[in-house]
Formats: C-alpha cells, sequence, structure tokens
C-alpha cells in the first residue's frame, strides 16, 4: 500500500512538470507569432513624434515671419499713399504756378509803355549849354508817363520789361547863340543816334529817332554835347518821347 502511495505521488509530479513544460512552450510559440503579425512600432512612432515636435517649433516661426512680412507690406503702402499725395500736392503746386506765370505774362503783353516830355517846366524859357563836358537832358515837363519808366529827375528811362521800344528826339536852338545844337539818342552810355543843327541866323532844328530792344532794366536818355546848345520855351521847342511797340519773350530775338 505504501508503495503504490509513492507512485501516484511521483506520476502527480511528472504531470504537472510535462504540464508547466508545455505551457511555457505555447507561451513562448505565440509571443513569436504575435511579434510577427504586429512588428514593433517603435520607429515610426520616434518618428512621428520628431514630425509633431519640428511642426510644434516650425509654425511660431512661420506665424512671426508671416506677422513681420504683413507689417512691412502695410508700411510699405503707407509710405507709397504718402508719396503719393506729395506728388499731387507738387503737381497742383506746379499747376498753380504755371497759371500764374501765364497770368504774369498776359499781364506783361498786355502792359502799356509810353512817355513824352519836354525841356522846361511851363512858363519857363531860355538855353541850355555850352557845357564843357557831355550831361544828361532831363525834360522835366512830362506830358505822358504810362507805366512810370520815365523819370523827370534824371532824364532817364529804364526799360521795365523786354520788348521793342521806339524813341524820338526833337532839337530847337537859336543862331544868335552860334554855337551847334547836337544831342544824341544813349543806350546803357552807348551813342545809338544823333539830331544835329547849326548855321549862321535864324534858328535850327533837327530831330531823330530809333527802334531798339531793350532788356529789363536797360537804359536810354539824351546826352547833349559839349560846346553845344539848345533853347527852349513854354512852347516845348525840345521833347523827347518813347514807348513800347510789342513785348518780347525771353526765346524771342
Amino acid at each position: 500500500m505504501k508503495g503504490l502511495l509513492c507512485i501516484l505521488l511521483l506520476l502527480e509530479s511528472f504531470v504537472f512538470v510535462v504540464q508547466q513544460q508545455v505551457d511555457g512552450g505555447l507561451s513562448q510559440q505565440l509571443s513569436s507569432e504575435d511579434r510577427r503579425q504586429n512588428p514593433p512600432q517603435t520607429d515610426s512612432l520616434r518618428d512621428e513624434t520628431d514630425s509633431q515636435q519640428y511642426c510644434h517649433l516650425s509654425f511660431p516661426d512661420i506665424h512671426a515671419a508671416l506677422r513681420e512680412l504683413t507689417a512691412t507690406v502695410t508700411e510699405q503702402k503707407a509710405n507709397i499713399r504718402a508719396l503719393e499725395t506729395r506728388l499731387r500736392d507738387a503737381e497742383k503746386t506746379a499747376e498753380q504756378q504755371t497759371v500764374i506765370l501765364e497770368e504774369l505774362n498776359k499781364k506783361n503783353d498786355d502792359r502799356e509803355i509810353a512817355f513824352s516830355a519836354s525841356l522846361m517846366q511851363s512858363g519857363n524859357s531860355g538855353y541850355i549849354g555850352p557845357f564843357t563836358t557831355d550831361i544828361i537832358l532831363t525834360y522835366r515837363n512830362v506830358f505822358t508817363n504810362i507805366g512810370n519808366a520815365y523819370n523827370p529827375i534824371t532824364g532817364i528811362f529804364t526799360a521795365p520789361l523786354k520788348g521793342v521800344y521806339l524813341f524820338k528826339i526833337f532839337l530847337y536852338g537859336h543862331a544868335s547863340q552860334s554855337t551847334p545844337s547836337t544831342a544824341s539818342i544813349v543806350k546803357n552810355g552807348e551813342h545809338v543816334v544823333v539830331a544835329h543843327g547849326h548855321q549862321a541866323q535864324n534858328v535850327v532844328n533837327s530831330s531823330n529817332g530809333a527802334v531798339l530792344i531793350l532788356e529789363v532794366g536797360d537804359v536810354v536818355f539824351v546826352r547833349l554835347w559839349s560846346g553845344r546848345s539848345i533853347h527852349d520855351s513854354w512852347v516845348n521847342h525840345n521833347t523827347f518821347s518813347g514807348y513800347l511797340l510789342f513785348p518780347l519773350k525771353e526765346q524771342e530775338l
């Protein structure tokens, strides 16, 4: 009986060991098949994680760059609008200046300049000359001075604008003075034409004139030659006259 019990115990132990070995082999086989059917995802998971981290790191940089670019574009647009405004203002100013110049040119074109004067004031009479040097004759009795370009104190006409002018002089002298009557029209100190008269008795008369191109500021006057004389009276024998025929623009000559 005792021997039979030992045999049973030995059989039970043997079955337990066999069962453990079988269970262990099946577990290993199932693990191998599971690995074959479902390979590890470690690399793909790592790649996905890296991509997410890259996107996480890149997106803020891209947004910042876009915001900076937008700000730059906005600023440039504002600068362009400012430049366009300044350009329009400059064009308006240029147009206004053009209108002003045109108006001034029209005024200059329409400007009237004319004068005429005799030597002595009304009621006076007498001789002028002879002198040891040339003198500028001052025609003090002004008949007309449109534009006020003639100065009766100095006897000088000053051109107020560029143009073509006509000037004339008339001389009168007494033969009893025994000196010739000679005077010339002078432009800027240079002789232009002369009026001259001389005879032994009675009176002498002479005249002359010239058309001159004058720039603004040019002067014209009458010069009595040294050693010569003229005579004037209340009837106004001696006169100096001039007037603008027409104005000239800068390119015209």
